[in-house]
Parts: structure tokens; sequence; C-alpha cells
């Protein structure tokens, strides 16, 4: 809106010294009334490029600092997803986290049908059943190799950290699921930049852009691992409606 009404005034005023000088000034007075002209030109031309390149730019750098915060929320939810699948819930300890990338392991097992001789009664039958046996252990570090897990709750660009938090649902009755989000504030991620565009961030609905307020992984009402971004933060091309 502000763009459309400086092209406007630039427009007016701009036609309005013309006519001045046409129709209206002696002569003597044209040559410095048309050097006014011509500042006023330079001065609503570079307001005009300002206008249309401020939210170019803004968008440019808001999707840099997005993927390096993405990155971050990224690690963090494969390490709470790893940390899980050992101990059968989410932490909202950091350092709980990073001690187990560095110090804990996986099972690695093997499933196979096995024929085991059963007695019923007084009839003996063969019986497959499916066995999991451990066959060995792999370090969970070896999983975030090239990984920088150790910082993973810093948000980048800015001194914050990530807000952390877990809980739990009931999705079916009397079974309680363990959740857990990772979050910042866009206004953290975007400090320093226009403010009313950081404004209008925050009210983003989604399609291309992060809807809300927060950039965040996961969540405290469902049982849900996924982030708030949508899918190009992700190496995927977006589908296109011809």
């Amino acid at each position: 809106m502000m763009s459309i009404l400086i092209i406007i005034v630039s427009i007016l005023v701009v036609g309005g010294l013309a006519y001045l000088i046409v129709n209206k000034l002696p002569a003597k007075l044209k040559p410095l009334v048309s050097v006014a002209l011509w500042v006023v030109i330079v001065y609503f031309g570079y307001q005009i490029y300002q206008s249309i390149m401020t939210p170019i730019n803004f968008n440019k750098e808001k999707k840099k600092r997005y993927a390096l915060v993405i990155e971050n929320l990224k690690t963090i939810r494969d390490a709470e997803l790893a940390y899980a699948s050992v101990n059968r819930k989410f932490t909202d300890k950091y350092q709980d986290l990073v001690n187990f990338i560095e110090n804990d392991s996986f099972a690695i097992t093997e499933v196979k049908n096995v024929v085991v001789t059963e007695q019923r009664g007084r009839i003996t039958i063969d019986v497959e059943k499916r066995v999991v046996d451990t066959v060995g252990f792999e370090m969970v570090k070896n999983s975030f190799e090239g990984r920088n897990y150790k910082d993973m709750m810093n948000v980048p660009g800015t001194d914050a950290k990530f807000e952390l938090k877990t809980g739990t649902v009931e999705k079916v009755q009397g079974v309680k699921a363990s959740v857990f989000e990772a979050k910042v504030d866009k206004a953290v991620v975007l400090d320093g930049m226009d403010k009313d565009l950081i404004r209008q961030e925050k009210e983003a609905l989604g399609g291309i852009n992060v809807p809300g307020e927060y950039i965040a992984v996961g969540s405290l009402e469902d049982v849900n691992s996924n982030g708030n971004w949508p899918p190009f933060y992700d190496g995927v091309k977006e589908e296109t409606q011809d």
C-alpha cells in the first residue's frame, strides 16, 4: 500500500512541476525549477526503488536465517526421536540429549521366523513364531556424524536458545504418548530487520511461508514430530498447478 501511495504522489508532484515550468513560470525561473524538478524526480525514484526492494531483500535474508534455524530444529528432532526410541519418552533437557548422543547406543536387531514344537494336550504340533534377536549395538553418535549437535539448542545468529518442552497426550483412552516441541519466536530470528515486515511475517498463514509466530518442530497437542516450515526448506520442490 505504501509503495502505491509513493508512486501516485510522485506522479502528481512531477506532473504539477512540469505544468508550472511549461505554462506558468517566467523564462528566467525555469532553469531553477528544472533543477528542483530533477531533484524531486531522483528523490522519489529512490523512494520507489526502496519500497520495491525492501520486501524483496527482507525475504531473501529471512530465508537465509530460517534455513539455519531449521537445520538446528531438524537436529533437535532427530535427537529426540533417537532418545525416545531407547528411553520410551522424550526429554526437555538439552544436556540429556547431548549425553545420549555421545554415550548411548542403538540395539541392532534381526527378525526371523522359527519353528518350535509345542505340546497342546495330547497333541504335539510345530508352530511358526517370529523372534526378534539383538545381534549387536551401534553408537548413536554415528548417526549424527558431521552434525553440530552440541550447539543444536542455540538459535543461529542470536544469543537465544530454542524453547524445548515435553508432555503427554492421550490419543487412545488410557494410553498416553510422550510428545515434544522445540520452537523460537520469528521476531528473535529476524531481529534488526524492518519491524513492519516482521509483524506481517508473524501473521503469515502458511503456503510458501512458515505459518504463525514461531518456527517450530513437534507439538504438545498431538503426536507429531514434523516441522511447520514449507517443503523447500527440506530440499523438496513445491508442486505447482498448471
